[in-house]
């Protein structure tokens, strides 16, 4: 009975950090804000789920979004913005030198003329900019990551792989709307996806921040573009609903402590006698 009590608790334990890890599982975390269109999905279509990652991730889509000035400031090209999304992360802390790191997959049904982009940034704990920390942007030639035209990103960045260029003609993903599977001027002009990069990010400073995903498409609003994203970790510890911790609850804490303490008296009887 108490073997069983100790490898419950145990168990336990470990099922809560488990469930802890998986950042979009249950949808978008509370506390996190969308402006325009995001949500939560499975794997689908040329989407896969993220490797590493739960069994859903979250995505920003220009999709049936109306918001005007979901932007990036510093953007170059000919042409202007449109219409975006953005999510933004619930406030977190992070101690100078610590490692934040997320998985993302950019995917556009647009093409040459329309260079449509993605971005994340890091926020303060009151929303104002701190630093790019990455950048995809449509292309048909050329890598879409980091994407032409847009802020350098920090020395502290580091994508894997470094540079990607584009899938081409993988659009089929539902946050698309109407424009998944689809290609403005046919395959070849820069409409796919990038597959899941890995972006890690030494954090400079100790302070409070926020994480922003966004998208925004470029010279008109048709051709939608989107972006997936998960694993949002500082030092490997996902972002979630705040308090932001893997640490288990107090009551599964006790658990594993009963179970454990009985296992200990179990073996010193047993050496007693």
């Amino acid at each position: 009975m108490v073997r069983a009590v100790a490898v419950a608790a145990v168990a336990a334990l470990a099922l809560a950090s488990t469930a802890s890890a998986q950042q979009f599982n249950n949808g978008i975390p509370a506390g996190w804000t969308c402006t325009g269109t995001c949500g939560t999905s499975t794997a689908n279509g040329d989407v896969p789920l993220a490797p590493g990652g739960g069994t859903q991730y979250g995505w920003v889509s220009t999709a049936n979004s109306q918001e005007e000035g979901i932007n990036l400031p510093g953007v170059g090209g000919s042409g202007e913005a449109t219409n975006g999304s953005r999510l933004r992360s619930v406030v977190f802390n992070a101690t100078a030198g610590d490692m934040l790191s997320f998985k993302f997959n950019f995917v556009t049904s647009d093409g040459s003329g329309f260079a449509d982009y993605a971005w994340a940034r890091l926020l303060d704990g009151s929303g104002n900019p701190l630093t790019t920390v990455f950048t995809a942007r449509t292309t048909p030639e050329g890598n879409t990551v980091p994407g032409f035209g847009m802020p350098a990103l920090p020395p502290g960045v580091t994508l894997n792989p470094s540079t990607v260029t584009i899938n081409p003609g993988a659009t089929n993903w539902a946050p698309l709307g109407n424009s998944s599977g689809s290609c403005f001027n046919g395959v070849g002009n820069g409409c796919g996806n990038t597959g899941w990069v890995n972006s890690t990010f030494t954090i400079g400073a100790t302070g409070q921040f926020i994480m922003e995903f966004g998208v925004t498409n470029w010279n008109d609003t048709a051709f939608d573009s989107g972006l997936a994203f998960d694993g949002l970790s500082v030092n490997g510890i996902i972002i979630g609903p705040p308090p932001t911790s893997t640490v288990p609850e107090p009551t599964t804490i006790a658990l594993v402590a009963t179970g454990l303490a009985a296992v200990g008296a179990v073996s010193r009887r047993r050496r007693a006698a």
